[in-house]
């Protein structure tokens, strides 16, 4: 089974239900939670090592989220890990938080810049992302001098690349492909 079918079919049955019992807010935030703690290089090794076994893995994660986490949360977890799908569990939390986003009409954007915006700007250009994509926007800033000036905007799956690294990159690119005239 494709690796994306696996993470979208279990974040389904876990946000469907999550929103039956009104408790949609609750294990956004566990999902949230669980994201960052697989940041962590022991827990990347522990979730894909084939070596320790599932009844091991559904220990240590009940002594780690026991408490922290929705009983929904957790029941999905031991799921996964009795299904040999623990692997994917980064991945189901991160495709829970992308649907309850949109669930609720939010908006996720990345807007990378050569120096840092001043509010007043991000303001503007959250404004007219609203109206454009008729959304909440949820406006993310990222600073990489690398790109010299001008924008990268990022608005779920539509990108616009406005920097001058790019355009410079487009005029060598015509340059050397000899597609200007003498």
């Amino acid at each position: 089974m494709n690796d994306s079918k696996i993470s979208v079919r279990y974040s389904k049955a876990l946000f469907e239900s999550a929103v039956e019992k009104n408790i949609l807010d609750k294990v956004n935030q566990d999902m949230l939670f669980i994201s960052e703690i697989c940041k962590l290089p022991e827990m990347k090794e522990l979730l894909s090592s084939p070596v320790i076994f599932p009844s091991r893995k559904t220990e240590f994660l009940h002594k780690m989220l026991d408490g922290n986490v929705e009983a929904i949360t957790m029941s999905m977890i031991d799921l996964a890990v009795a299904n040999g799908r623990e692997s994917f569990i980064p991945a189901i939390a991160r495709v829970f938080v992308h649907d309850t986003m949109r669930y609720k009409g939010i908006t996720k954007s990345l807007l990378t810049t050569a120096v840092k915006v001043d509010p007043g700007v991000k303001k503007q250009i959250t404004e007219m992302i609203g109206k454009i994509f008729k959304t909440k926007v949820e406006m993310e800033e990222a600073v990489d001098p690398d790109i010299i000036g001008g924008f990268i905007l990022r608005v779920d799956d539509s990108f616009i690349d406005a920097s001058l690294k790019n355009k410079l990159r487009k005029i060598n690119k015509e340059l050397r492909g000899g597609s200007l005239s003498s």
